[in-house]
């Protein structure tokens, strides 16, 4: 009876682990990170973002910066202004952009300069409407200094004033 028992307990909470991975799903798509000129402390993390649930990207870091913030960049007033959010909705089922002139992860206080053809590895943090947050690891390309957007994702705005 104990070891049917101590089975069961156990597959509970496999099922409910298998269950709590699969509500937090989030694909990434195509992550890039702008490729830094000398003495340049800041650049972009960009990427596509479908939630399986809805879901909200909560923040990031990067061993390569000592400080890792979620973006967005609008137009106020004729004025393009950036600032920080706390969290960036990921409606379930639908692609959310990042992309240079709009939400993005910034990259500041590098550590060291970030090299076109490097790979800069990312830790995404997520959390379900719950509030049970989960990491995600990420390798994002370096692009050219220029790049603006991937084909897939349209043309952006460039990404300046970093």
């Amino acid at each position: 009876m104990f070891a049917k028992l101590s089975v069961f307990r156990i597959a509970t909470a496999a099922a409910l682990l298998l269950a709590g991975a699969a509500h937090a799903q989030v694909s990434v798509q195509e992550p890039w990170v702008r490729a830094t000129v000398p003495q340049q402390k800041a650049t972009g993390a960009f990427m596509r973002l479908q939630a399986a649930q809805d879901a909200r990207l909560v923040g990031a870091s990067s061993p390569v910066a000592g400080v890792t913030e979620v973006h967005e960049m609008k137009l106020v007033d004729d004025v393009m202004k950036m600032r920080p959010i706390t969290a960036l909705e990921l409606p379930a089922g639908q692609a959310v952009e990042l992309r240079p002139g709009g939400y993005h992860i910034m990259l500041m206080d590098l550590k060291q300069p970030v090299p076109q053809g490097a790979t800069v590895p990312l830790t995404l943090v997520f959390e379900d409407k719950d509030g049970q947050r989960t990491t995600q690891q990420v390798q994002a390309s370096v692009r050219a200094v220029n790049a603006a957007a991937t084909p897939a994702m349209g043309h952006g705005k460039p990404h300046g004033g970093h």
